[in-house]
């Protein structure tokens, strides 16, 4: 794989760590591109995530998103950000090796603040707050698994966060 298609940097993290207001800004900072598996999915399937969800169910929604992870590690050259779950497939875990994968740390009071309580987030349609304790609980050491850095998001601004990131980049 040549370096011209490789990211920059692949972000993981839970609902509301940042990864796409972190990852943009950041993109913005390097000049490179950005890109959200989670907005490839919905432009290839042509319809939004819950959509997905509630006419074709999870199982479906992971298979298109393994596909997304492939495609976009062999094809993006710039800042990366995978869907909170995509951790939880093996392959996209067995993809990531080799990568810069910075993951992006939230505790549960700044993530229900960003995410608010479910809109638009399938998985969290009921008991948002529990729900999305226990996908936090379940995913962190996944996250922690293919992380080649982590940094901390809680209270912190994008700029903050990025400014964090970008010398883990150069080093």
């Amino acid at each position: 794989m040549s370096a011209a298609t490789r990211p920059v940097c692949v972000l993981v993290g839970a609902p509301g760590s940042g990864k796409t207001t972190v990852g943009q800004f950041l993109a913005a900072e390097l000049g490179v591109e950005f890109r959200d598996t989670d907005a490839d999915i919905e432009r290839l399937a042509g319809k939004p995530i819950p959509e997905i969800f509630v006419d074709e169910g999870e199982d479906h929604f992971r298979a298109l998103e393994r596909a997304a992870v492939a495609a976009a590690l062999a094809s993006c050259a710039g800042v990366l950000a995978l869907g909170g779950g995509a951790v939880l497939a093996e392959e996209n875990r067995a993809a990531l090796v080799g990568h810069r994968v910075v993951h992006l740390s939230v505790e549960l009071p700044d993530a229900v603040k960003r995410v608010g309580l479910g809109a638009g987030r399938p998985l969290l349609a009921i008991n948002p707050r529990a729900t999305l304790k226990h996908l936090m609980e379940q995913r962190r050491p996944l996250y922690a698994e293919v992380a080649t850095a982590t940094v901390v998001t809680d209270g912190r601004t994008p700029e903050q966060i990025a400014a964090e990131i970008i010398p883990l980049l150069k080093g």
